[in-house]
């Protein structure tokens, strides 16, 4: 057994780059599982050091983030303490500004200078006393309040104005164009509120924490109170606080490990495979062994070593170049003015990542090395040192195979049986997505088992192109058709990438559907200018608004409260309108002048039938008297009584939140009056710019009426759509690993194939073939891999993403981002064949007579 060994080890010995080569895979998923582990040491450290919103000059917080807030009496006394140089009230309140026809904004409070100040002066001054403010950049483009700037502002709707001016802009954490700082004291009296949020406060020097704390506590806990808050110092806050938002990150780690865990069994599958084809070439050694006494065990045991060595080098070199990424990439980052903690050197996950290398590719080696022990001494007499693999799959696997593929047929259809309706109620999707994932699983490894079945079945309908370019394509097809276990072993690789990325595309377009539709309802437009309660905008507000070149797609709207919706072929009477009556409410906005408006969709009918004696309802508002697109209701409201058709049902809510969407001509007949409720525009200019001049517009004629107020919609419809596209875009990412082991996959298998198929590439150069020919033919073969293994996983990505939407139960339409599908099975195929190109341009060189002397 150890002569063995020494024979096997030499000869790895001998030919080093064989070994990198067949542990290609694995060296790239080590890298990939380290550089996770020093991505989430960065993440981690980066966090800890950034996150704490406490400063770092408070010796001792009041207050918590779980609310147990204290009181500004409370602050008065804690100031007075002795051994207490400063003590900062965080105090939040929110102001409308330019009196009741302006926007609302948010004032905190912050000393403004010092140590304990959150907020920093960038122009003018900070306010020094009551009625001034500092505003953040943003807000003051936004609303055009400039150092020096005087306006009017109230607490709510009814509260008296009071005059303000603007003493100074300031730097601070957060800039959403609607934030303003003062001293905690006037924020604390504007707003009549005994409400502070936290109290930082700073000692003197020479005081003692121990004694300030307890004093503290004693004030704390004579204020009472049902929560009381606690009494911490600043460094165990902030630690807190930053183990917070590390903790908020542990899901994305979570569902990083889960991305790559998927990564390194694709590497298992790839190593397996070249693990075969690098058994198959040293067929006749074998045998040569297996002749002069090696026995089938000790062989297996020897070449199991073999990949266990595989494994340990190629780990090796894997953590060894995440490491050196690792420390280099917060240096690059720096580098670009980017805050970045540098990762430690975490030994024992080095080590891990290691070992589990080497299991996992000792794990790969076992069923390749125990088939390649079995080979008949005989096999030495054969003139090639290389075998051809099996065509078949064998009995037991293809049992096993139809076993996986018939119980995860059975587990999708109990979930497409068992999907939830449009309108559930106390619905948990957990269960349904768990089997669907189980189902997923058993559909991949019948995938795996039954692949080279599948193999030519595929090949033949997606190869027809190929087979059109002449010998060159006939042989590509041939070449991969001649070994379809090695294809599929390499393919379902591909498969199980363009699966899961197939799952992402489907569901992040269906789930962006549904986020867009929830905006146009929310957000259907940039702004929104609405009258008070029961009230209509002024026409100077409307028509001034026409005439403005900064606002475009000016919508105005009218609402009517009050309405009794029935069936028209009710034959129960209309009921009478009476106080504590559930009623419904409408509004006539024109759904085709907003483009937002575009992305609704519709559970039945159309949206463009609305007209004149044409309604549209919410889901629910049909579901309570039972009706559907093409019945007709009545809409009662007082005296009034109109009979209309119902032209769309919409899965959700109305845009504007109303249960009914009418005909102006419908409205009039309801009673309503002819004053509009309010309006919706959208920015002319485009990007921040364009919609600060539209802002400023709508603030200018809205200002002076009193009663009218200004949204921004879009910040709203922003913040989501990027929280979105993030999202999607670290899904992809993480699924591009696997994608990058198949890749990898492919090359090791071409340029191991081009070594096995040495004298068939010297043979087809001998009857003509040429260099360019035989490496179009290599290439086209590796990009063969990927086109079937694209097929495949499209094939199984496509169902599974259908019925994950219908588990989910979010009444999220089915999208498919037809484009992105095809940009994605067009580069995996090109990925693939470059992947390829290498070891054709290797093969190409070896000259005809070279090729057929070899001997492996």
């Amino acid at each position: 057994m150890r002569a063995l060994l020494r024979t096997q080890l030499g000869g790895v010995a001998r030919r080093p780059s064989r070994l990198l080569l067949t542990g290609l895979a694995v060296l790239v998923a080590s890298f990939v599982v380290f550089a996770g582990v020093l991505t989430q040491q960065i993440v981690a450290r980066t966090v800890e050091a950034t996150a704490a919103t406490t400063p770092a000059a408070a010796d001792l917080v009041v207050g918590d983030a779980e609310g147990n807030a204290t009181t500004a009496s409370v602050l008065r006394q804690v100031r007075e303490l002795p051994g207490v140089a400063e003590a900062a009230g965080r105090i939040d309140t929110g102001l409308q500004i330019g009196g009741s026809g302006g926007s609302w904004i948010g004032l905190s409070g912050d000393p403004g200078s010092g140590p304990l100040a959150l907020a920093r002066v960038i122009q003018g001054s900070y306010p020094d006393a009551a009625n001034e403010i500092a505003v953040t950049p943003r807000t003051a483009e936004r609303m055009g309040l400039a150092v020096g700037a005087v306006t009017t502002a109230r607490i709510e709707q009814q509260a008296p104005q009071i005059t303000l001016t603007v003493t100074g802009v300031v730097e601070a954490d957060r800039d959403f164009g609607q934030d303003a700082y003062a001293p905690d004291s006037f924020v604390s009296a504007l707003g009549a509120q005994d409400y502070v949020r936290q109290i930082d406060l700073r000692l003197a020097p020479g005081a003692s924490l121990t004694a300030v704390r307890e004093q503290v506590n004693g004030i704390v806990a004579a204020a009472g109170g049902d929560r009381r808050p606690p009494v911490r110092t600043g460094a165990e806050v902030r630690i807190a606080e930053a183990k917070g938002a590390v903790d908020r990150l542990k899901v994305v780690f979570v569902l990083v490990g889960m991305f790559i865990a998927i990564a390194v069994a694709a590497a298992a599958l790839v190593a397996t495979s070249t693990f075969r084809i690098v058994f198959a070439q040293r067929m006749r050694q074998l045998a040569l062994l297996r002749a002069i006494g090696a026995g089938q065990g000790g062989l297996a045991r020897a070449l199991a070593a073999e990949g266990a060595l595989t494994g340990l080098v190629t780990g090796t070199v894997g953590v060894a170049l995440a490491l050196a990424f690792g420390h280099l990439l917060p240096l690059v980052l720096r580098a670009f003015g980017l805050t970045v903690a540098s990762p430690g050197i975490p030994l024992l996950p080095a080590l891990a990542v290691v070992a589990g290398a080497t299991l996992i590719t000792l794990l790969a080696v076992l069923a390749p090395a125990f088939s390649a022990a079995r080979v008949a001494p005989l096999e030495a007499l054969r003139a090639a040192s290389t075998t051809s693999g099996r065509r078949d799959v064998g009995v037991a696997r293809l049992v096993i195979g139809l076993l996986l593929a018939a119980v995860a047929g059975l587990l999708a259809f109990w979930v497409f049986s068992h999907r939830p309706g449009p309108n559930p109620e106390n619905y948990n999707p957990v269960s349904l997505l768990s089997q669907l994932v189980l189902s997923g699983t058993l559909a991949y490894f019948a995938l795996v088992a039954l692949g080279p079945l599948l193999v030519r079945p595929v090949l033949w309908v997606v190869g027809w192109p190929l087979r059109q370019f002449g010998p060159v394509g006939r042989l590509a097809v041939g070449g991969i058709g001649g070994a379809p276990r090695r294809a599929a072993a390499v393919s379902v690789v591909v498969a199980l990438g363009v699966t899961l990325i197939a799952g992402v595309l489907v569901n992040g377009a269906s789930l962006r559907a549904l986020s867009d539709r929830d905006m146009a309802i929310s957000a259907p437009a940039d702004f929104e200018v609405v009258a008070g309660t029961n009230a209509t905008l002024p026409n100077t507000v409307v028509e001034g608004a026409r005439q403005r070149p900064e606002i475009t797609h000016l919508t105005p709207y009218r609402r009517l409260n009050g309405l009794i919706i029935t069936r028209a072929d009710s034959n129960e009477p209309v009921p009478v309108p009476r106080p504590g009556m559930p009623t419904s409410d409408a509004n006539d906005l024109d759904l085709g002048a907003l483009p937002e408006l575009r992305k609704l969709d519709v559970r039945s009918g159309s949206l463009a039938d609305l007209g004149p004696g044409q309604v549209v309802l919410t889901r629910f508002a049909a579901s309570d008297v039972n009706v559907r697109a093409g019945d007709r209701i009545v809409l009662t409201r007082e005296q009034h009584t109109v009979e209309v058709r119902v032209a769309a049902v919409l899965p959700g809510m109305t845009p504007l939140g109303s249960r009914v969407v009418v005909d102006p001509t419908d409205l009039d007949r309801l009673g309503a009056p002819a004053g509009y409720s309010g309006l919706l525009a959208d920015a002319s200019g485009a990007g921040e710019d364009g919609r600060t001049a539209a802002q400023k517009a709508l603030r200018e004629l809205a200002g002076g009426n009193d009663g009218v107020g200004l949204t921004v919609l879009a910040d709203q419809r922003d913040e989501i759509n990027g929280q979105i596209n993030a999202l999607l875009g670290v899904a992809v990412g993480l699924v591009g690993l696997t994608v990058l082991i198949a890749v990898v996959g492919v090359g090791a298998t071409t340029a191991l194939s081009v070594v096995e198929r040495v004298r068939e590439s010297g043979l087809l150069r001998a009857v003509g073939l040429s260099r360019a020919g035989l490496r179009i033919m290599l290439t086209a073969e590796a990009g063969l891999y990927g086109l079937i293994g694209a097929t495949l996983g499209l094939l199984l990505g496509l169902p599974y993403s259908w019925l994950t939407i219908e588990a989910l139960g979010a009444n999220a339409p089915l999208e498919m981002p037809v484009l992105p599908l095809i940009g994605v099975f067009v580069a995996l195929v090109v990925l693939t064949a470059v992947a390829g190109v290498l070891p054709a341009r290797r093969a190409s060189r070896v000259s005809p007579v070279t090729a057929l002397a070899a001997d492996a």
